[in-house]
């Protein structure tokens, strides 16, 4: 005989503003099986999940239903104090009377009425909930970090100091990520590479790090705790143990191409190294460029003409033309994502003449120019040119917030690196003259909003409100259309250079997403667990984020996140088993079909195959299984089976039809018995 407490949360007035709190407690305690109806201003609060332990206690309740927010934010705060009560934890449901009912409806009388609806279907199916234990999985004790910008970085340190071994994967030859691009960090000023380098370093040296760039992720299988890696090392043609960096192989090359980390602003040969403090400090042979007919090209083809002056050069003997794409396999327990970004090329660039004019740049590419490193050695001189550009126009939110011809999103970083970027032109070119077009200032972080008011005041950089309507050259310079929305007053402005704060875009090209099988948001960045709570998760079990992987960030909060995804990380390293939701699907062997529609539609991989033998051994036939470890419980197999053969625990047909029956109730009210349809194989 169930013996249920129903508990009514006021949120503050987050409910009870719009919800008759005192009539939603008066519905409960009439409905069947109720014996304890309470209301309380906080129920997350330590009184009030005392209250619900001791009326466990008292009352020897057999199910409690808790009508607050979303389970997402309490659930396991009020399981947690079930199980304190010695009730098991999935006898314990939520009520979403919040987000589902006060705070998307203004008529109190028709949101109280749905609350009640909402109370009485979790009560019914409170009723048929079974008793679950969570499901233990082995974690194999190392750690994979996608990605060697800072955040990437920032996440391995925190998890090889911790005594974990990690396996860094880099795409690119060298790790340092955009920040190894950039010349100072604001609001401080400091070099980027002075910060960044010693920490480059420390990753090659770590003894609890494999460092493996020119790699690229190509598969992942397996679970949380079990991830099963695949990688793809790209050969750089050159023994890495014998490579020693004395740059003998580059002046003999005799192909010439842009340089892509310098922004194409400068150019390489084909045998090069990204930037003097690259790690490793290896150089890499391009074999889409190289003209050495043993190298074969990403599209299959061999070369047509033999060049071998670089393999001549080498004093070492470390150029290899028979190297061949690496496959190296990892087991791993858990995945750090820290894949970066790319500033968006759109019709917003286009319109300000990027592309077209070679005096347009954005804002990665003047950051070489300021780079003491660069192309310019830290000169600002004009691409087409040369020569010291005496006017700068620097044009905010190119891209971003703007849905009609980019992004609607803020980028974040914008407004401060503009900010940087006028102020070192400024005390690079001191008598020159520099102006920012903008919308508005967002400068949320600590000494940011001083940072901007040092550049309008002490350094007298006007700032135009207003946007930019398109940029055209004349005789050598280039004339900038834009308003000032504060005076109405339409405004034009010769400038020798123009520079774009363009919006921040995940990488392109990139499968990520669907190799760990984590959701992306609406442009493309990795979708977080919960915005507050679970920032750093993803609904992937064992699957974390950090830095702009998940979003447009700056440093300070691309490290931050990077080391909260390792402290989460390390929190399912440190256990020998983990403990898993047991609401997973089941299936039932004995009417599945072995059809696999299930296995079609499970986003998670979760879904094998079984084979059924008979006693001599003979295969009868094949049927569906569930892979615990890897089952999410979205249900999607459950609505794909055909003969109903898949349930999922805590959501079963029964507690689903009583809860259809709670709102519109059979002859004989609420509660009364329900009859499921039973499908037959």
């Amino acid at each position: 005989m169930a013996r249920l407490g129903v508990f009514v949360c006021h949120c503050g007035a987050n409910i009870r503003r719009t919800v008759d709190v005192e009539r939603v407690k008066e519905f409960a305690n009439d409905l069947p099986g109720v014996v304890l109806s309470e209301d309380y201003p906080y129920l997350c609060s330590a009184p009030g999940q005392r209250m619900v332990e001791e009326a466990i206690k008292e009352k020897g309740l057999t199910g409690v239903v808790v009508a607050a927010c979303s389970p997402h934010l309490h659930e396991p705060t009020f399981r947690g104090a079930s199980a304190e009560a010695g009730l098991n934890p999935y006898l314990c449901e939520m009520a979403n009377i919040r987000e589902q009912c006060s705070w998307v409806h203004s008529n109190g009388v028709l949101a109280t009425d749905k609350a009640c609806d909402i109370v009485a279907t979790m009560v019914e199916k409170v009723k048929r909930n079974q008793p679950l234990e969570p499901i233990e999985v082995p974690v194999q004790r190392g750690a994979l970090v996608v990605g060697a910008g800072v955040a990437g970085i920032r996440a391995a340190l925190d998890i090889a100091n911790a005594g974990y071994p990690v396996t860094l994967v880099e795409k690119q030859s060298s790790i340092g990520g955009n920040m190894a691009r950039l010349s100072e960090t604001f609001p401080t000023l400091d070099c980027s590479q002075c910060i960044l380098t010693p920490l480059m370093v420390q990753v090659s040296r770590h003894p609890n790090i494999e460092l493996l760039t020119y790699s690229e992720v190509e598969e992942v299988s397996g679970y949380v705790g079990n991830f099963k890696i695949r990688i793809k090392k790209k050969p750089r043609y050159i023994i890495e143990d014998l490579c020693t960096g004395c740059d003998d192989c580059v002046p003999v090359c005799p192909v010439t191409l842009p340089n892509e980390f310098d922004m194409n602003l400068a150019w390489r040969k084909a045998i090069h190294i990204p930037f003097a403090q690259a790690v490793p400090a290896i150089y890499t042979l391009d074999a889409e460029n190289c003209i050495n007919s043993n190298l074969e090209s990403e599209s299959g083809d061999y070369r047509v003409l033999a060049c071998e002056a670089c393999a001549l050069a080498c004093g070492p003997d470390a150029i290899d033309f028979d190297q061949r794409p690496e496959i190296i396999e990892r087991d791993v327990g858990v995945v750090v994502v820290a894949s970066g970004f790319e500033l968006v090329g759109s019709d917003a660039t286009k319109q300000y003449g990027y592309g077209t004019y070679p005096d347009v740049l954005n804002g990665l590419e003047f950051e070489r120019l300021l780079s003491a490193s660069g192309p310019t050695l830290g000169e600002i001189r004009r691409p087409s040119d040369g020569k010291e550009p005496k006017s700068v126009v620097f044009i905010q939110c190119v891209g971003s917030r703007d849905p009609e011809h980019g992004l609607p999103y803020c980028s974040r970083i914008c407004c401060m690196y503009t900010a940087k970027h006028a102020l070192l032109y400024k005390h690079k070119v001191p008598d020159g003259s520099a102006s920012v077009f903008y919308m508005d200032i967002r400068a949320a972080g600590k000494g940011y909003e001083e940072f901007v008011n040092r550049v309008m005041e002490e350094e007298q950089v006007p700032y135009v409100r207003g946007r930019v309507s398109r940029v055209v050259q004349e005789d050598g310079q280039l004339r900038v259309y834009g308003v000032d929305t504060l005076s109405g007053q339409p405004v034009q402005v010769m400038a020798d250079l123009v520079v774009l704060a363009t919006a921040v875009v995940p990488p392109s090209g990139s499968d990520l997403a669907r190799q760990l099988r984590v959701p992306t948001d609406a442009y493309g960045f990795l979708q977080e667990a919960h915005p507050k709570l679970r920032p750093a998760e993803t609904l992937t079990a064992g699957v974390f984020l950090a830095g702009s992987a998940q979003a447009p960030k700056d440093i300070p909060d691309s490290v931050s996140q990077a080391s909260a995804a390792a402290s989460k990380a390390l929190e399912m390293l440190s256990k020998p088993v983990l403990d898993r939701e047991p609401t997973v699907a089941q299936v039932n062997e004995a009417t599945c079909i072995g059809c696999f529609d299930c296995e079609q539609v499970c986003p998670y991989l979760a879904i094998e195959r079984k084979e059924i033998r008979d006693r001599q051994g003979a295969l009868v036939r094949m049927v569906a299984q569930v892979n615990e470890a890897m089952c999410e419980g979205c249900g999607l197999c459950t609505s794909a089976c055909r003969v109903r053969s898949v349930d999922v625990f805590g959501f079963n047909d029964e507690q689903v039809f009583a809860q259809l029956s709670a709102l519109a109730p059979a002859p004989g009210g609420v509660g009364a018995e329900v009859h499921v349809p039973i499908a037959v194989g």
